[in-house]
């Protein structure tokens, strides 16, 4: 496969994870409230704000996770405590974490 094969691939792959792939993950687990769940889901996308602190803002070779503070692991492990607590809480953390994952495959699946 060609360079510029992987990484439209990888981008298209990033892009489904951060807004498709959300939409499944509320109709499975929020059928009756999925719209707002997946507006939720969305919305903890805010937290790549923190890319804006960043020079420069974007690098493909940077890795976010521990990089950005909060990407930081420290951040994440509150994102893994916010699972414990119920209602729309609970849906910003598993759109955090799911965020996470998404960065994390984003960087360490794909060749650079």
């Amino acid at each position: 496969m060609a360079p510029s094969e992987i990484a439209l691939l990888k981008t298209c792959t990033h892009y489904f994870l951060h807004f498709v792939f959300p939409v499944f993950i509320a109709l499975v687990f929020y059928p009756e409230n999925w719209k707002k769940v997946y507006l939720i889901l969305l919305a903890t996308m805010l937290v790549d704000l923190d890319h804006l602190f960043a020079n420069p803002i974007f690098d493909p070779s940077r890795e976010s996770i521990g990089f950005h503070f909060l990407h930081s692991y420290y951040a994440i492990a509150v994102y893994f405590l916010m699972l414990f607590f119920r209602g729309n809480i609970r849906i910003v953390a598993i759109g955090l974490l799911f965020h996470m994952l998404t960065d994390y495959q984003d960087f360490n699946f794909w060749p650079h």
